[in-house]
């Protein structure tokens, strides 16, 4: 049982998980979803600065915000 302050001992699991990537909002493209919950934006990754994909983002969102992305092989499908 785990109380306040204590955690579990790291696992090998842990230690090979892929580790989240810190992307920069570069622009921002659109709102989509049903309801415009969704905003579509294009990031720039700050460990590889030619690298830059198009991400669907849920909350608010602008130019210039740093997104930590647990995944980011992962490219959203473009608005229409």
């Amino acid at each position: 049982q785990l109380r306040a302050g204590n955690s579990p001992a790291p696992t090998m699991a842990d230690a090979n998980a892929p580790r989240p990537k810190l992307a920069t909002v570069k622009n921002v493209i659109g709102r989509t979803g049903s309801r415009g919950g969704i905003t579509q934006v294009r990031v720039q990754f700050l460990d590889d600065v030619n690298r830059s994909i198009i991400r669907n983002v849920k909350g608010p969102v602008r130019e210039g915000d740093i997104l930590v992305l647990l995944e980011s092989e992962r490219e959203a499908r473009r608005l229409r």
